[in-house]
């Protein structure tokens, strides 16, 4: 079963009073709506590539109507500006349904656009990830049958015990991995720390594998299964991260260093 009802949580607190009016909705041209300097924030280049995305993806079926408030000169934006200005950006949207709520005073807007941007709770690259394999999104396809093939288990949330081997939460690396690599070469890495048991797998770890499996200064002088048996074993974070304090390096580019040093002396050896 993929599905469930909605059912009350037992939770420690006692439940709000109601004393305000629910929204409601109605529908106005979105070049109609207003911004209130005062409590609304500006643009950022972050914002300005989201709704250039959004311009150029327009799709009904990912719409949050903004929530907005009636004054005596128009309807004011509390929650979606972004929304708001990519409609009118694209020209080809006439008009869009909003929920207005009542709030007289400034101080009024401006907490309730405090609430807006406070309670609520991101969706985290991994609850994106999994929604995309059940879309059917290719690339996130890729991942997950690289990982499954490698014995990597990609989680949805941080575990509340403690990670198992095989367990990550390394989304975006996982991307990169598979972009750069491919999926053969991705699962490479992959099996590598799947066969040393790590838990979780971290972003460091397949950075400093990829690079030893793959970079022309590295290819060939390591084996994979020596590799995860000088992982298995551990006992490196501490050299790895003298040295990284020690020559200024990322993390990960410091344990390619210990990693390479403790492989079997045979042919390559580095001189970092």
């Amino acid at each position: 079963m993929t599905t469930h009802k909605i059912t009350p949580l037992k939770l420690p607190v006692a439940r709000a009073d109601v004393n305000s009016a629910p929204p409601v909705v109605d529908t106005v041209a979105p070049g109609d709506l207003q911004v209130d300097e005062r409590y609304q924030r500006s643009l950022s280049r972050a914002s300005l590539r989201l709704i250039e995305k959004v311009v150029a993806g327009w799709d009904w079926r990912r719409f949050k109507p903004p929530v907005v408030v009636k004054t005596s000169d128009g309807y004011h934006v509390i929650d979606g500006q972004h929304t708001a200005i990519a409609a009118v950006t694209h020209g080809g949207i006439p008009k869009i349904p909003v929920l207005v709520i009542a709030a007289e005073s400034i101080e009024d807007r401006a907490k309730a656009f405090v609430g807006h941007n406070r309670d609520r709770v991101n969706v985290t690259p991994h609850q994106i990830f999994h929604a995309a394999i059940a879309a059917g999104d290719e690339e996130a396809l890729t991942i997950q049958q690289v990982c499954e093939r490698a014995g990597v288990r990609v989680l949805r949330a941080q575990p509340n015990h403690s990670f198992e081997p095989g367990d990550t939460l390394a989304i975006s690396t996982l991307r990169s991995l598979v972009n750069k690599r491919h999926a053969l070469g991705a699962r490479q890495v992959l099996q590598v720390l799947a066969d040393a048991k790590c838990a979780p797998i971290t972003p460091d770890l397949i950075k400093a594998v990829d690079e030893l499996l793959f970079a022309s200064h590295y290819k060939g002088s390591i084996k994979s299964e020596d590799l995860s048996t000088i992982i298995r074993a551990g006992g490196f974070e501490t050299e790895t991260k003298q040295l990284a304090a020690a020559k200024s390096l990322p993390f990960w580019r410091a344990l390619v260093i210990v990693l390479s040093n403790r492989r079997p002396r045979r042919g390559y050896r580095s001189t970092a």
